[in-house]
């Protein structure tokens, strides 16, 4: 299965280098580029793409704003966003999470490292720890609204899954999470899927968002 990518950056040159590394290789495709969040919008509008490449800094539309635009439609109809950025900041880093980014990296990074991470976010999964989004969300809580409200799909999880994303949402991970509650990893693994289907979420990045944003896990708790 070829992947399609479209590349958002204000800036030529990096779109060009973008272009060059991944059309060299015959699973990853770039079907789109836009200068701008509101220039990808449009381009999303015309072509069909799996993952959006989508720098963080740019003028008209930030990439944090035109990554929760993409981000709110249904999960089965919307791209992934990879976010890339120059910033080595972690409030770039929260403000792209919440808006329902799967990954975030640093322009920086080695070509194959960011050819990995497209295909990881491709197939569903995220780039971001877990571990490393609560540390995040810790930090910045006081960004997520004026208080917790119990989010209403929750109620459509049972007790155990609700228990496994309360450990998902601590950064634990399916082998730790198996070893705590005293069943197979495939298990975990099965009940994580069945949870980010039911609450509609893409990846275990976003269930760690929304058990902050519903007030299932407390700073610091």
């Amino acid at each position: 299965m070829t992947v399609r990518v479209v590349i958002v950056d204000d800036q030529a040159l990096v779109r060009a280098g973008f272009r060059m590394v991944l059309d060299s290789q015959p699973d990853l495709t770039v079907v789109g580029e836009a200068v701008d969040g509101a220039d990808a919008l449009r381009v999303l509008g015309r072509v069909e793409a799996d993952v959006v490449v989508m720098d963080v800094r740019m003028p008209t539309m930030d990439g944090v704003e035109a990554t929760r635009r993409i981000c709110a439609g249904r999960p089965g109809d919307r791209p992934r966003v990879l976010v890339l950025t120059t910033f080595d900041t972690e409030a770039d880093a929260f403000a792209a999470l919440q808006a329902g980014a799967s990954g975030f990296l640093l322009k920086n990074v080695p070509p194959e490292e960011l050819l990995a991470a497209i295909r990881v976010v491709a197939e569903g999964d995220s780039v971001v720890a877990p571990s490393i989004t609560r540390r995040l969300l810790d930090r910045f809580a006081g960004q997520l609204g004026p208080g917790p409200a119990a989010d209403p799909r929750l109620t459509q999880l049972t007790e155990r899954e609700r228990e496994i994303l309360l450990l998902v949402a601590q950064g634990l991970s399916n082998a730790e999470i198996a070893a705590r509650v005293h069943v197979a990893e495939a298990t975990v693994k099965t009940h994580v899927g069945r949870i980010l289907a039911k609450l509609r979420l893409r990846d275990r990045v976003q269930a760690v968002v929304l058990a902050y944003e519903s007030g299932l896990v407390t700073p610091g708790g």
